[in-house]
């Protein structure tokens, strides 16, 4: 799982948001949150939720076999399998999703094979 909460602890910094606010949005102490990215505890699936929708994530099992695709789609920054790249193609739908211009400290999409990041609409 360590490869998890290193990717929520790249995204909490990238996104400038302190242990702090951070433990503070997603209704967990800051403890918890310093011990689980220092990788002194194990944290509960509820945990790792929480920190993860708080930061624009989702957690999401993705069966095996369609993993190499997922993580494709993802590295594409969303963009179908065939569509032509560069200045001409059309823009993927994590460019296009109205809550990504109302979370401008949300990091961009990363590869993941557990997390999928993508701004809350809430």
């Amino acid at each position: 799982m360590s490869f998890l909460i290193e990717e929520l602890e790249a995204a909490r910094k990238a996104a400038h948001i302190s242990q702090e606010q951070l433990a503070t949005s997603s209704g967990l102490s800051r403890m918890t949150v310093q011990r689980t990215e220092a990788g002194q505890i194990d944290p509960r699936l509820s945990s790792v939720t929480a920190i993860a929708r708080t930061l624009g994530m989702d957690v999401m099992l993705v069966p095996t076999a369609l993993r190499p695709e997922l993580e494709s789609f993802v590295r594409s920054g969303g963009r179908f399998l065939g569509q032509p790249a560069g200045s001409g193609a059309p823009l993927s739908i994590a460019q296009t999703t109205p809550a990504r211009a109302a979370m401008p400290w949300a990091p961009a999409l990363r590869p993941c094979p557990m997390f999928w990041q993508w701004p809350l609409l809430t």
